[in-house]
């Protein structure tokens, strides 16, 4: 499995999990929003049977920003402080709700807010003012705002930066594969990869990203063999044959004055290398990586 494909493999799981975070972010708090509306409405019919009102309707409850709620009545009420706090800690505790939450009644005329009060985890610190002091008979508008409670932010938060990072990700790798492609040369006829050089053997070339390094006839008959058999090692008087044998007279230093040649010409690539082996051959050595 080579570098390339694990890259591109992370890139794509960190985008679908990235997905899948803000898929479940986005069902949790409307999950979430739900149970708070119908523990409102709840809580709205409780505060109309007080008042011995059986029949005027909860008008439907707004889920407005961060994590805030309002609760409205078609007619006016009047409710004991005390009363509302009881009745909306059972409605939440029904409803498995965050226990930590502040709660506004709001005069609907003088957009006031006429009775509030802070429920914490610790009730110790809970504030309940104001108890046995009935508000008198009017127009109210009761908002909720969880306090404590932000998963579905920390989970979208989550969400886009995975999303951003595997976005990137991807991103990175195609403009590497569009540079990998544009620095590949477009040839005709057939070539071999030696490293990071191609090798046409049919024109007599290398080719290094857009550099072209030209071969003798012999340098590249001398490649091919070698290409043919990577790693392996070439015995002198097979490869004098192959290249001497109907080209004229073979000169004793022939054949190390063209591989030293070919060194030369691929010694820009570490990776590669034509060894001696004493008194046998050479080897086309390639560190394939």
């Amino acid at each position: 499995m080579t570098k390339r494909f694990i890259f591109k493999i992370s890139g794509l799981l960190i985008v679908l999990f990235s997905i899948v975070l803000l898929l479940t972010s986005n069902d949790n708090h409307a999950l979430f929003s739900e149970r708070v509306k119908v523990s409102l409405r709840d809580v709205g019919n409780q505060l109309l049977l007080i008042n011995q009102d059986s029949t005027s309707l909860v008008l439907p409850v707004k889920a407005l920003k961060n994590n805030n709620f309002q609760l409205t009545f078609e007619n006016p009420l009047s409710f004991e402080p005390s009363q509302l706090v009881s009745i909306i800690d059972s409605a939440f505790q029904k409803a498995k709700l965050p226990n930590n939450y502040i709660v506004e009644t709001i005069a609907c005329e003088a957009q006031e807010v006429a009775y509030s009060f802070q429920i914490l985890n610790n009730v110790e610190n809970s504030i309940v003012p104001c108890s046995g002091r009935y508000l008198p008979e009017s127009c109210y508008a009761i908002e909720v705002v969880f306090t404590d409670f932000k998963p579905q932010t920390s989970l979208k938060n989550a969400g886009f930066y995975s999303l951003l990072i595997g976005g990137c990700s991807l991103l990175f790798f195609g403009f590497y594969k569009a540079k990998e492609a544009a620095l590949k040369p477009v040839e005709s006829g057939n070539y071999s990869e030696i490293g990071s050089f191609y090798f046409y053997p049919e024109q007599n070339k290398l080719v290094k990203q857009t550099e072209e390094i030209s071969l003798s006839k012999k340098e590249c008959e001398l490649l091919e063999i070698f290409v043919a058999h990577p790693n392996q090692i070439i015995k002198r008087d097979e490869l004098t044959k192959k290249v001497w044998e109907d080209h004229g007279v073979f000169v004793g230093r022939s054949l190390d004055t063209y591989i030293s040649k070919l060194r030369k010409k691929l010694q820009d690539d570490s990776s590669i290398k034509i060894t001696n082996v004493h008194g046998v051959g050479y080897k086309l050595e390639l560190n394939q990586t």
